[in-house]
C-alpha cells in the first residue's frame, strides 16, 4: 500500500505555516502569526484546560486541536468581517482532505465536535482554541495594536470552560513579557 495520500497531506499541512490569521490585521497588524503558530499554542493550552477540567484523555483535546484549522489549507482564513460576505465550505474542504486517508474518518469526528462543541473534549479544545486568540491579541495590545482588544473582549463571551475562564481573567491582568522578568541574571 502507497503512502502517497498521506505524504500529499502532510506537505498540504505545510499551508498552515503560510496563512497568516487575517482577522488581526484588521486591528492593523502587518505581519501576524500563522494558522500553524496558532494550532500550536492552542494545542499546548488544550493539554492544560484538559487537565485542569478533569478530562480523563488531555490527548484526545490535543488531537481535536492539532487538526482544528486544516481546513484552511484550502480556504484560507476568513476573518469575521469578510465572513459576512464569504460563504466557505470548510467542512467539504476537510471531508475532501481527510477522503484519501485511512484514519480520515476518525480525524474529521473530531474536527465535528470541535468544531460544533457537540462533546466535553470539543468544548474543550474550542476553549482553547479563543483562549489562544486571546493571548495573541494581549501580544498585540501591548506592542500598540489596541484594536486587538476586540478579540480579547469577544473571547470573553465565548468561553464555556470554568478554567478558560479563569486563565482569561488572570492573563489580562498581566504582562506578557511577565515569565521571563524574574530569570535576568543581576
Amino acid at each position: 500500500m502507497s503512502n502517497k495520500p498521506l505524504i500529499n497531506f502532510l506537505f498540504e499541512l505545510g499551508q498552515l505555516r503560510r496563512i497568516k490569521h487575517e482577522g488581526y490585521r484588521m486591528a492593523g497588524v502587518e505581519n501576524p502569526l500563522s494558522v500553524a503558530d496558532h494550532a500550536l499554542r492552542a494545542a499546548q493550552i488544550a493539554f492544560f484546560l484538559a487537565k485542569m477540567e478533569g478530562f480523563e484523555n488531555p490527548y484526545e483535546v490535543v488531537t481535536m486541536v492539532v487538526f482544528h484549522d486544516i481546513g484552511e489549507c484550502r480556504v484560507g482564513d476568513i476573518h469575521k468581517v469578510a465572513n459576512r460576505y464569504v460563504d466557505a465550505d470548510e467542512e467539504g474542504a476537510v471531508k475532501d482532505q481527510l477522503k484519501p486517508l485511512d484514519d480520515g474518518d476518525e480525524i474529521f469526528e473530531l474536527w465535528k465536535q470541535c468544531e460544533n462543541r457537540s462533546s466535553i473534549p470539543g468544548v474543550i479544545a474550542k476553549d482553547a482554541d479563543y483562549l489562544e486568540k486571546a493571548v495573541t491579541a494581549k501580544e498585540y495590545v501591548e506592542l500598540g495594536y489596541k484594536s486587538a482588544q476586540n478579540w480579547i473582549d469577544n473571547v470573553k463571551k465565548h468561553l464555556q470552560t470554568s478554567s478558560a475562564k479563569a486563565l482569561l481573567d488572570e492573563m489580562v491582568k498581566m504582562e506578557s513579557t511577565d515569565w521571563w522578568k524574574n530569570l535576568k541574571k543581576i
